[in-house]
């Protein structure tokens, strides 16, 4: 009887050093796990690289590693160990689905994986701040360098006199490890104060508490009352709290939802820009920064960042007393500019074939006429703003009909309270009144006002116009004059902001629109995904804090006139000798809309079959049809 043959396997052949033997990276290439953790016990700081030699990634990120160890290798211990050999510790004790992977340690805490890009100066970055999870703050000029960052900051103050080691310290260091470990992009900085004088800049007393910076909302002091006083769960709290003006995108080049997840959040301004983490100065991001701050800065009763003002001017108060008198009585007439709750009305078009709209801001207003006490109201009434939805609709007709480039004004009491007011400003607009970027100087400038309460008309220099223009009119006590302040507040089109490096994603802006031929890397646009739309900024500008601000403030507006962005095809080529004209995007509208003859088109893809089976009919048919009265494209 014949037996089966035994399946004959050839043994994997024996491993080889994948880094050179003079790099400073210690390579364990039989994947000597237990010796890498033999090497960790002497050092403070140790990086593993774990790969697989067959891998193309593991094979690029060599180069960028041995980089990194070259600049930090007398401070940190590189370990690289192969994890693909079957008979290496690594390959049975590691499951990992992808290579590389790098692990960090400092001392026994660990491992913090690094998930960033595998590019050099993004590793040495995260290395270094794994090195020094804390920011020394000595003086107030440094105090105020962090404080001013645009990333979340943590500040921790600690007296080291009392004790060589004050109670909580390490707790605080602890945190600032888990902040890396949870957040690959090290976003947020913990920083540390032993000066008793620097931390009073920041209201810190109390040896041991924790502040968290924000830029906008109110900054806050940790919990202990509340929270148990962990390293996790300061890093929770931070994690939880933190103020994202601005966010890194930083896809990993795999299959992945980052952008989507991203893009589904709403309109998103996307901005790249060469970034370099090593430099000390970044004057472009400084500028966005600052654009940013700007557009999310709700609260106009006060700077965007009032304990910095305070830094700056050094004693004299926060709010330059040399303000005229008259801007003061007029931020206490109008003060619903300080404590907005307001509604945007958009009043039905007046004549069927116009595209004007009168475009009505109604706002909840408790300090006009006769008043007990001034009230302020932390946040908007639902309830009150419907009352005076239903009043303002009880008068609708008294703005429906009137054309105007004037703003007409009304004050009527609320039913239920006789100290409420409701203020309607109205303004008739159309597409080419609202226009920021042109009106500036010139429709918006000192604009009439039609002020009326009661039947009573009184000339008033400023007042209340729609919620998307009101920086033109009402006065701006304490910002620099630009009109972005707070907008993100003041209209449904709030935009998330976003940046990427385009040294590492030029390819996304290239997707998005962006020219392949430009030297200067730097590109903006902004996606809409639920109105199909994406925009883009002209290259040609150059991009600084005013261009951004105009083009987000462009997008804003209720009738924007920005162009949409559509793809075309560079890549066709014309010949009028053909009988069927070939149709782009620059084309389509002359071609197809704008043809005095009746157009016949086709639409088609390279990759259709049946299209291709299609075209000899459709030549055809072309040549059939008079020349004179059709245009058959495709």
């Amino acid at each position: 009887s014949c037996s089966r043959a035994k399946d004959v396997t050839m043994p994997a052949k024996l491993p080889v050093n994948f880094f050179s033997t003079r790099s400073p990276v210690i390579d364990l290439f039989r994947g000597q796990l237990d010796y890498a953790d033999h090497l960790r016990q002497d050092s403070e700081i140790v990086l593993y690289f774990f790969y697989a030699p067959w891998c193309g990634q593991s094979i690029a990120a060599r180069e960028e590693v041995e980089h990194v160890a070259g600049r930090l290798s007398d401070q940190v211990l590189f370990v690289a160990v192969n994890c693909w050999w079957n008979q290496g510790k690594c390959r049975k004790q590691k499951h990992f689905f992808y290579f590389p992977v790098i692990h960090l340690y400092h001392r026994s805490f660990g491992p913090i994986e690094y998930k960033g890009p595998m590019s050099a100066v993004y590793i040495e970055k995260f290395v270094r701040r794994v090195m020094t999870p804390l920011l020394y703050i000595s003086s107030r000029s440094k105090l105020l360098d962090f404080l001013s960052n645009y990333e979340p900051g943590v500040l921790g103050y600690f007296e080291f006199n009392a004790s060589p080691q004050p109670p909580g310290y390490l707790t605080f260091f602890t945190s600032a490890l888990h902040s890396l470990k949870k957040d690959y992009l090290g976003t947020i900085r913990f920083g540390v104060i032993t000066d008793k004088r620097v931390a009073e800049e920041i209201s810190l007393v109390r040896s041991g508490s924790v502040y968290l910076h924000r830029h906008v909302n109110t900054s806050l002091i940790y919990p202990n009352d509340i929270m148990n006083y962990t390293a996790e769960n300061i890093c929770k709290w931070a994690l939880e709290n933190r103020e994202m003006l601005i966010r890194w995108l930083r896809p990993h080049g795999g299959k992945s939802l980052l952008l989507n997840n991203e893009l589904k959040k709403g309109p998103a301004l996307l901005i790249f820009i060469p970034y370099n983490p090593l430099a000390e100065i970044h004057p472009l991001l400084d500028e966005i920064t600052k654009v940013a701050l700007e557009y999310h800065n709700c609260n106009k009763s006060q700077p965007a960042e009032p304990d910095l003002q305070h830094f700056r001017d050094t004693g004299s108060p926060a709010f330059d007393s040399s303000v005229p008198d008259a801007h003061m009585k007029l931020a206490e007439t109008f003060s619903i500019t300080k404590y907005p709750c307001c509604n945007t009305v958009v009043l039905p078009q007046w004549h069927s074939i116009s595209r004007t709209h009168n475009v009505c801001e109604l706002c909840i207003n408790q300090t006009l006429g006769v008043k007990p006490n001034k009230v302020h109201v932390p946040q908007c009434n639902f309830l009150e703003i419907e009352a005076a939805l239903d009043s303002f609709y009880l008068q609708e007709h008294t703005f429906f009909q009137v054309i105007s480039n004037t703003i007409e004004c009304s004050n009527f009491l609320s039913f239920y309270s006789p100290f409420s007011y409701y203020t309607a400003c109205c303004r008739t607009v159309n597409r080419h009144f609202l226009s920021f970027v042109s009106s500036e100087k010139t429709i918006f400038q000192t604009p009439k006002v039609a002020f009326s309460s009661h039947g009573k008309k009184d000339n008033v220099q400023y007042s209340l116009p729609h919620i998307e223009d009101r920086n033109c009119f009402t006065p701006d006590l304490h910002a620099s004059g630009t009109n972005i302040t707070g907008l993100s507040c003041r209209t449904n089109k709030t935009l998330n902001l976003y940046l990427l490096d385009s040294n590492l994603f030029w390819i996304y802006a290239e997707r998005l629109g962006a020219s392949r031929s430009t030297h200067l890397k730097e590109f903006v646009t902004i996606i809409d995904l639920k109105e199909e739309v994406h925009y883009v900024l002209d290259q040609n500008q150059s991009l600084v804090g005013s261009t951004l601000e105009n083009f987000i403030k462009n997008f804003s507006i209720l009738y924007s006139p920005l162009k949409r962005h559509l793809v075309d095809d560079p890549s066709v080529h014309f010949d009028e000798q053909h009988v069927i004209t070939e149709v782009t995007t620059n084309t389509f509208h002359d071609t197809v809309f704008m043809s005095e003859k009746n157009v016949l088109l086709l639409y088609y893809a390279q990759w259709c079959g049946f299209c291709a089976s299609l075209n000899h009919v459709f030549i055809q048919l072309a040549r059939l049809l008079p020349p004179d009265n059709f245009t058959v494209a495709r």
